[in-house]
């Protein structure tokens, strides 16, 4: 349901609002070191959360990107939208352009439900909220 572009922006996210403030900001190579991913693509990501208010950052020598109080007031959903857009959350799982209610391919009716209920979540979880649920005791990004 989500695209690797997806699942790394809630990685960055995630680690920018546990270890990072408006004092204390990460930059691009930083943070795709510590959720293992490639820093082109890292970098990329967070240019797009930073154009999308999702994220904030800071030009310069000094700058790098951080959660603001009113980043963490956002919702999931926007971490989605701005990674893969509204259509990529409503396509067909196997990637059936005909798929939809009238004509549902064979995984549609199990697919659903779950969809739904992902989709709720996201739209109602903030940031903060999400980041809230994190073990402290687990260290995901080591």
């Amino acid at each position: 349901m989500l695209s690797n572009s997806a699942k790394y922006a809630f990685k960055s996210v995630l680690f920018l609002a546990l270890n990072s403030n408006a004092q204390k900001r990460i930059m691009a190579k930083d943070l795709a070191e510590s959720i293992q991913a490639p820093k082109a693509y890292v970098s990329k990501i967070l240019q797009e959360l930073s154009r999308q208010n999702i994220i904030s950052s800071v030009r310069g020598p000094k700058g790098g990107f951080y959660l603001s109080t009113s980043n963490l007031d956002g919702y999931l959903i926007g971490i989605v939208l701005a990674m893969d857009g509204e259509k990529k959350l409503h396509s067909c799982v196997l990637g059936l352009e005909k798929c939809n209610e009238e004509q549902p391919c064979p995984l549609h009716d199990v697919i659903h439900p779950t969809r739904s209920r992902f989709l709720a979540y996201l739209n109602s979880e903030t940031i903060l909220e999400f980041t809230k649920k994190y073990p402290k005791d687990d260290q995901f990004f080591e």
